[in-house]
């Protein structure tokens, strides 16, 4: 085309462009679409035209558009700024249900605990332990009851609460993923140990200086944990309450929001911190000063997560919140007939694990009570000599030898044997049920469960070692019993001819096989540590709260409900480990010998058209 037919066909659509560009109101849509077509018609001048003067006009145009469209576009500090002022009031109001819900179940939770404390003298003990309840006494008669803020320097006693405080509002938000019902445990749990405690002062008539002391920082650190229940209440909503959409929608919504809520409160917790390591512990300020602080931080907690989310409601938000932009729901499918990445398989096992975790719960519920009946009725001393629970994090994550090999319980490892067996029969058999190509009668069921047990048999002889090389020594040879016991079971081959085959397998993808299972491993081992150390010690508390038992009876029952909870999250690993096995098997099997692609080519026949009509 020539540039004056060119020009001549667009000028009109140009100068209305030039029409819109002008006007002090621009429609943003109009604008896209304005950006677009000019956009294309400067790229056919540079191809046809490089060196016209229509070339140089188009590039202003599309420059004015462009500056038009994004000279608003909000920098970084902007951005942070209008976080705090528009989109965090904004998301606070919009939670305000769960926020009254957390308030409300955190302030019960206080009155109960005040008033068991009133009723059980010893309640206080149970709730906060004996050995704080006895320091406190000391300091008591001592005369400085808050002397427990004192006794560390003000920058690691600020670093060491800090970091507790965050790990606790933490946990309180991600408890919400249990359906919200994690998160309102654990408010309730505070909200208890917080009125026990404050009724421990009232009760010797230090109410007052126990109060001016304590909500110095308490103030913030308990709005904090308030705000925290809110934000895990609005998590669990989404699993609890999908609405329209699937729940893996909804979750993805309510995780947006509540992880939102926790970014707001984080400063909030830091400074928290710092007000309990450098100014709590000046017990000697006067009283009209500290009460004047604790006022301060209160109108500010009411100021802004109580009056201001409503006044902006009231004047209207800029924009609505936010949404995650979620594709459509479709069905997540296992293909067993092609060559897969170790990321790919990684992703796989939990498609997997999604669609059988009923099935999987109840399989992994049954192998634990198993477990902890043969660890425990079976053996020498009394359970709490037999596993040992470090109380910090991750000690039991560091622990975890005893639980296959333990010299006080010699039926462990073939308790192992068992289960394991157990729950990889299960899972080889649901992946077959995948394929299409499952046993049925019950002499079918136990032949491949026996074949498969001599495979977790070899498994366990590598737990068994038991040393500081055995984590080496397990990622590097877990596929293969793993392939080996598949392999068997589908391919229906005695257990030294499927051994032969899982090595031919595994030897030409080795390192297929490893990747995965560091994958595998290093998610397990990190769930383990994370899970374990948060729920059990955190369950353990509740039933001393609920259960009076003596010292030594508490010991021994915490014993079995901390192995019974170590053993069902390892039992879940386990189960995780077994899916990543046979998903290996397939594309192993695939790669070597490409049985679904030499299927397709079967079913390729020779054909021609003749006027329209196939001919063989």
């Amino acid at each position: 085309m020539r540039e004056t037919s060119f020009i001549q066909q667009n000028k009109d659509k140009w100068r209305q462009f030039e029409q819109i560009m002008e006007s002090p109101r621009k429609d943003p849509d109009k604008l896209n679409d304005l950006f677009v077509q000019i956009t294309d018609d400067l790229s056919y001048s540079r191809t046809f035209y490089p060196n016209r003067s229509v070339r140089v006009y188009l590039n202003g145009l599309a420059q004015r558009i462009f500056f038009s469209i994004y000279k608003n576009r909000r920098s970084r500090a902007n951005r942070l700024f209008t976080f705090w002022s528009d989109e965090l009031p904004q998301l606070i109001y919009e939670a305000r249900g769960e926020f009254r819900m957390a308030f409300l179940i955190f302030l019960l939770a206080c009155l109960i605990g005040g008033v068991s404390s009133a009723m059980d003298e010893q309640f206080a003990n149970v709730i906060l332990g004996d050995a704080y309840v006895d320091m406190t006494l000391e300091n008591i008669e001592s005369g400085d009851p808050m002397a427990v803020y004192k006794e560390k320097g003000a920058f690691g006693m600020t670093l060491g609460i800090a970091m507790n405080n965050l790990f606790v509002a933490f946990l309180t938000f991600v408890m919400g993923a249990f359906f919200t019902l994690g998160t309102m445990a654990i408010l309730i749990r505070n909200g208890i140990m917080l009125g026990a405690f404050q009724w421990f002062f009232i009760e010797r008539g230090l109410f007052w200086d126990s109060f001016l002391t304590i909500w110095i920082h308490g103030t913030l650190e308990i709005s904090a944990i308030i705000i925290a229940g809110a934000a895990g209440l609005t998590l669990g909503k989404g699993l609890a309450f999908p609405g329209t959409y699937t729940r893996g929608q909804a979750f993805q919504q309510s995780a947006r929001r509540g992880i939102q809520i926790m970014i707001g409160i984080v400063p909030i917790i830091i400074l928290a911190g710092i007000f309990e390591g450098f100014l709590t512990r000046h017990t000697e300020t006067p009283d009209v000063v500290r009460g004047a602080f604790i006022l301060a931080c209160l109108a500010f907690v009411l100021t802004y997560f109580v009056w201001y989310p409503r006044y902006k409601a009231r004047r209207g938000f800029a924009a609505p919140t936010r949404e995650t932009r979620i594709p459509p729901s479709r069905e997540q499918r296992i293909d067993v007939y092609s060559i897969k990445n170790a990321g790919e398989l990684f992703s796989e096992v939990f498609v997997f694990y999604k669609k059988r975790l009923g099935a999987i719960t109840l399989a992994v519920l049954g192998t634990t009570a198993l477990y902890t009946l043969v660890a425990f009725l079976t053996g020498t001393g009394n359970p709490s000599e037999r596993f040992y629970f470090p109380s910090d994090f991750f000690g039991t994550a560091g622990e975890l030898g005893q639980f296959f090999y333990n010299p006080k319980v010699p039926l462990l490892p073939l308790a192992n044997v068992l289960v394991m067996s157990i729950l990889a029969y299960f899972a080889f058999y649901n992946l077959l049920r995948v394929e299409g190509s499952s046993r049925s009668s019950w002499q079918q069921h136990l032949y491949g469960f026996l074949k498969v047990a001599v495979a977790m048999a070899a498994l366990e002889l590598v737990l068994w070692t038991n040393d500081w090389y055995t984590p080496f020594l397990l990622l590097g040879l877990i596929a293969v019993p793993l392939v080996w016991g598949f392999a068997a079971l589908r391919e229906g081959a005695n257990a030294v001819t499927a051994f032969g085959r899982a090595l031919g397998l595994i030897g030409q993808s080795y390192g297929k096989a490893l990747g995965l299972f560091l994958i595998l491993m290093t998610v397990g081992y990190l769930f383990f540590a994370l899970v374990d150390s948060a729920l059990g010690w955190f369950y353990l508390d509740l039933i001393t709260w609920v259960v009076h038992l003596s010292e030594a009876a508490m010991a021994e029952l915490s014993a079995v409900v901390l192995t019974f909870v170590s053993i069902f999250i390892l039992h879940l690993i386990y189960v995780m480990l077994f899916i990543g096995g046979g998903l290996l098997y397939y594309t192993l099997r695939e790669a070597r010998e490409a049985p679904a692609l030499m299927d397709r080519i079967g079913q390729i026949r020779l054909r021609r058209n003749i006027k329209g009509l196939e001919q063989e």
